[in-house]
């Protein structure tokens, strides 16, 4: 690339990234500086510097960009059990995104959501059911969360590839100890946290991305932690970030939280921009989702903050860009060349209904009422999911180019299939077949009348994306603010179910939900019961598929399914004490790694072999299917009495033939023991006596292994 006949030193592929970025650091006015530190970075024409947008989306696939392949959302892609599924997900969505990148390059368009830098993935432990974005997250659990989270990482960057260049940016996010209330995050302070819970349950998955998967983003949340602002916090910004992890990416703001620095009745840590722009890149947050960094000349001014302090930030920004390419010609940059063609490509619509599959997790089966019959089953679907195509989609989410609802899927697999709407998400509703009319209340006896003589009712209920999310002005009872309160079935649903068990009618609940859901009356009044989350563009014809037999389902909870909130601690503590399966020391309705199978399966014969650091287990399918099973391992220290009641601390998807058994070794090294040391306050393997445990769905009896560890 040249201006006129000059080469500038920045332009010359021959030198190290680093070299380039000082070089083109040093050619920027101070108010080009500050403009190239929002996420919208505008061009500069004078140094051949093409415009840049860090914010673009991509949690379940492209997201807010036009058509794309739409996976299962996060919560559902986590349930199955499979890092190596998930990384040829998000190898596909790079696909998909570099080739929509080319498109908004060649109309030089670099508006939100076109660009080659995606805050994803979402890698916050759920540790609350009334969070409303836990959606975005893959789940409880720390080791999950970190293995999942490591797979869409090297799927979107290229990081298995030997590619000069990588693929797209990943980020991190929310840096850190973060998941709700949404209502109030932009004010909200986490203090008097222990160490342990920072450092054995909020801060693994982040370190696992930073070291293992040289993940080039992370994004600071919105609220305090300890009473600095995560975005202006230097424990975690500097400390542990940088110090501790030796992470050499980039940090960028979440949307607005540098403007919570300053804004009344929020963090109240500046009195003004130029005050909130300095604190922020000083404690280490280089890029701002939002315009207050447009005040940092402002702040040089009034020495609030150095030039040179805001070049160290400015030279890290260009250091990614000139390692995806953008700076080089497209000649040797082959991510260029991937085709428009990949966009929601027959391919990539395979893998999206084969994450559908395997994200369905069968809860209850009770009589074996499923699989359904194909033929001489009277079937009545009814509920308010079961025709709504954009509940599937989730958030955060592209558009694609055709949906299968949950209903549709059904219908294709037997002629005998009526559709009776029944209630609504929240109440008995008939909406108006005239624009400008109100919808009307419904007697449950009106809508019940129209089940007639059905054999078996499949009722698609649960709640929905626009009622669970990020911040959303929702005025339900059970809801606030995208958040909930209540975790149990909305009672319009619970009695048009037990309603239906009363007149004798055999139910399969179908629930969708990004979220645990309380469904312990369904569990009475239901046969079966199956979690389809929202399942992306094929998730209608993987519930119908599961439904009647075509796929033995496999999904397993990546979340605890607790019976109602009295379960739960108050929403706004940290301390995981009586949280997720690790500290939940009560009986929760379905735990976490649960999922039923249309076959059965034994394991038996686990061992350790320290030496290898290896776990070895038999599995055995004992039924007449073929079926799959995840075998996962968890570790307890017996002399830790403060710690957790067990980890999960490796796991795999073993598919087996109908009466054969199959030999599992899963990697165990030294490190999978590791946990919080009391007596010095670090995470560190300590030798020592542990015990071993398998879960599995299928038998009644985890197995157990008892081991010292020298």
């Amino acid at each position: 690339m040249t201006v006129g006949a000059q080469q500038y030193p920045f332009q010359n592929v021959k030198l190290s990234a680093e070299e380039r970025a000082a070089d083109l650091v040093s050619r920027l006015t101070l108010e080009e500086k500050a403009s190239q530190m929002m996420n919208t970075s505008p061009a500069i024409p004078r140094l051949g510097i093409a415009g840049f947008q860090w914010w673009s989306e991509a949690l379940h696939g492209i997201g807010r960009n036009g058509t794309a392949t739409v996976f299962p959302i996060t919560m559902g892609m986590a349930a199955s059990f499979d890092d190596e599924l998930l990384y040829r997900v998000f190898d596909a969505v790079s696909d998909e995104g570099r080739a929509k990148y080319e498109t908004a390059k060649r109309e030089g368009s670099f508006e939100q959501n076109r660009g080659l830098s995606f805050w994803t993935p979402n890698i916050n432990i759920f540790r609350d059911p009334r969070w409303g974005r836990g959606q975005e997250t893959y789940g409880e659990d720390p080791y999950l969360t970190a293995r999942m989270g490591l797979a869409v990482v090297e799927g979107l960057q290229g990081g298995r590839t030997q590619n000069k260049y990588y693929k797209l940016l990943a980020c991190a996010k929310h840096f850190a100890v973060h998941s709700g209330p949404e209502w109030n995050r932009h004010s909200f302070n986490i203090e008097d946290l222990p160490a342990r819970d920072l450092y054995e349950t909020y801060l693994p998955a982040f370190k696992t991305l930073v070291q293992q998967g040289d993940v080039r983003e992370v994004m600071c949340a919105y609220q305090r932690f300890e009473g600095e602002p995560c975005c202006g916090s230097n424990r975690l910004l500097q400390q542990i970030l940088r110090n501790d992890w030796n992470y050499t990416g980039i940090v960028t703001s979440d949307c607005g939280a540098v403007s919570d620095f300053w804004e009344p009745g929020r963090h109240g840590v500046a009195k003004t921009p130029a005050e909130a722009s300095s604190k922020a890149v000083l404690s280490g947050t280089d890029v701002e989702c939002g315009d207050v960094y447009k005040s940092l000349p402002e702040a040089v001014k009034a020495g609030f903050i150095s030039e040179a302090q805001v070049d160290r930030s400015l030279r890290r920004l260009f250091v990614e860009r000139i390692k995806l390419g953008t700076l080089d010609p497209d000649s040797l940059v082959s991510w260029t060349k991937i085709p428009q063609s990949v966009i929601a490509s027959k391919e990539h619509k395979a893998l999206a209904y084969e994450m559908a599959c395997r994200s369905m997790v069968l809860l209850q089966n009770r009589n074996n009422l499923l699989p359904l019959r194909k033929s001489g089953q009277r079937i009545v679907v009814m509920g308010p999911n079961a025709a709504d195509s954009m509940m599937l989609w989730g958030n955060y989410n592209g558009f694609p180019t055709h949906t299968t609802t949950i209903l549709a899927g059904i219908q294709e697999k037997s002629a005998s299939v009526r559709y009776v709407k029944g209630c609504g998400l929240m109440r008995n509703v008939v909406e108006p077949k005239v624009a400008g009319e109100k919808s009307t209340e419904v007697a449950e006896e009106q809508i019940l009348r129209q089940v007639g003589d059905a054999d078996v009712v499949v009722f698609v209920g649960g709640i929905s994306p626009r009622l669970e999310g990020e911040e959303m002005p929702v005025d339900e009872p059970g809801f606030r603010g995208g958040d909930r309160t209540d975790i149990e079935l909305p009672q319009a649903q619970r009695g048009m179910v037990m309603k239906l068990h009363q007149m004798g009618k055999r139910v399969v609940f179908v629930n969708c939900s990004g979220s645990a859901v309380g469904l312990v009356p369904e569990s009475r009044h239901a046969d079966a019961i199956v979690q389809a989350w929202y399942g992306g563009e094929f998730g209608g014809k993987a519930v119908a598929d599961v439904l009647f037999g075509d796929y033995n389902p496999c999904g397993k909870l990546p979340v605890t399914f607790y019976k109602n909130v009295g379960q739960l601690p108050d929403f706004e503590d940290y301390r995981m004490a009586g949280r997720t399966y690790r500290y939940f020391k009560g009986e929760p309705q379905f735990p976490f790694g649960f999922g039923l199978s249309y076959t059965t399966f034994k394991l038996s014969n686990l061992t350790y072999d320290a030496q290898r650091g290896v776990v070895e287990v038999d599995v055995k399918n004992t039924g007449k299917r073929d079926g799959a099973e995840t075998v996962q391992i968890y570790v307890r220290n017996k002399a830790d009495k403060n710690g957790p009641l067990k980890s999960l601390r490796a796991f795999k998807h073993v598919e087996v033939k109908a009466g054969k058994t199959s030999h599992v070794s899963l990697e165990f090294p030294r490190e999978s023991f590791e946990g919080w040391d009391e007596s010095t306050n670090t995470m560190r393997t300590v030798p020592g006596n542990y015990q071993l445990s398998t879960a599995s769905t299928q038998t009644p009896d985890q197995l157990t292994l008892d081991i010292m560890l020298r």
